[in-house]
């Protein structure tokens, strides 16, 4: 990168040696150069306003306002990529708070030079710093004062604001039963999937197979985490029957595919860099299922989910790609709508509507 402007990272940490270590860590990529180092939320508020840095590592459990506070008031009056740097894989409600109000991702905290895959766990850091730098990260409305408004807290939906339908299905006179609902997502998906999963009643007639691109350590906190903020009962995949109105996520490092009797953990190569993969479950959904299978893929960087999904759009299946106008990165939608591979488009506060009808009505094969 000589000549290149180096990515300028401002640290959020309290402990003054894992701030020298993420300096050192930070110091050693050519990629990117410390911007400064914040002991606190309030520190870390005003030095976002004075250094505007291209991207904010982030700690959590914070003396004064935590994590969550920090991004929720960033993303209202100076938004900025914020990466949530996590010591603790097992406790993960307040770092998933945190991507649900804004933060792009949640990366494993080196910890020490002494552990094992420091190495790797340092580059994985560098590695995603550099990455969500380059998002461009818009404005969100703050917290209500009256509980009037959008906040994360209740899923987008203001008191007494009702979500416009989707548009109106085209006619349809060859009605068929849908039997499996598959979701793909990468940065941006966990708010995404609250958003889509809490519009879900209990009584939802098909299970759920999830992929959210996350690092291996997450995945657990991240369905149990899941299940807690959404009316569905969260849990990992594994191999082993699936039932109704249930959401099964896709487990680090194995891709998931689903069958018509259950699920299967399939250890393999990383399709689109990724493992788990979307267009692994896409696939499946398409060879299983067929025009009875639901494909949704929603935000993301890459291209992830894109062939899979295009995979059930020739089998018949119903597939939808989340709209630009809501998905905090589009290239992984986007590049299934330029395939040919989606039904339709829609925002993310109208996609449960949409499965919803598709469930109590059906809809003629495409």
């Amino acid at each position: 990168m000589s000549g290149a402007r180096k990515i300028r990272v401002l640290v959020v940490e309290d402990s003054p040696v894992v701030q020298q270590l993420l300096a050192h860590v930070i110091g050693e990529d050519p990629r990117l150069e410390l911007a400064g180092i914040a002991a606190s939320g309030e520190q870390a508020l005003r030095m976002v306003d004075s250094l505007r840095p291209d991207v904010v590592s982030l700690d959590i459990r914070l003396p004064g306002i935590d994590g969550f506070a920090v991004t929720q008031r960033l993303m209202r009056d100076h938004p900025v990529p914020i990466v949530v740097v996590a010591s603790d894989v097992r406790d993960l409600d307040i770092p998933m708070r945190a991507l649900q109000a804004g933060a792009l991702a949640v990366v494993e905290k080196p910890g020490s030079m002494a552990r094992a895959d420091y190495q790797t766990v340092a580059r994985h850091l560098c590695t995603q710093l550099t990455i969500m730098s380059q998002v461009k990260v818009i404005r969100q409305r703050g917290r209500p004062r009256n509980g009037d408004e959008e906040s994360p807290g209740n899923g987008g939906r203001g008191k007494g604001a009702a979500v416009p339908p989707p548009p109106p299905l085209p006619p349809s006179t060859a009605k068929r039963q849908f039997r499996a609902l598959g979701i793909a997502a990468s940065t941006g998906g966990p708010a995404a999937l609250v958003k889509l999963l809490r519009g879900l009643p209990t009584n939802f007639p098909l299970p759920v197979f999830v992929v959210q691109h996350i690092g291996a350590p997450f995945v657990a906190g991240f369905a149990s985490w899941l299940g807690s903020v959404t009316p569905l009962p969260v849990a990992l995949a594994s191999d082993a029957p699936h039932r109704p109105g249930h959401v099964y996520v896709a487990p680090g490092e194995l891709h998931l595919t689903a069958e018509p009797g259950g699920m299967r953990l399939v250890h393999g190569d990383p399709v689109c860099g990724q493992r788990p993969s979307g267009d692994v479950l896409f696939s499946s959904l398409a060879s299983a299922f067929g025009a009875a299978a639901i494909g949704v893929l929603l935000t993301g960087m890459g291209e992830d989910g894109a062939r899979g999904l295009t995979d059930m759009r020739r089998a018949g299946a119903y597939t939808i790609a989340e709209h630009a106008s809501t998905a905090v990165i589009h290239s992984m939608p986007g590049t299934a709508v330029r395939l040919g591979g989606v039904t339709e488009e829609l925002p993310i506060d109208k996609v449960a509507a949409r499965l919803l009808e598709l469930v109590s009505t059906g809809v003629e094969p495409s």
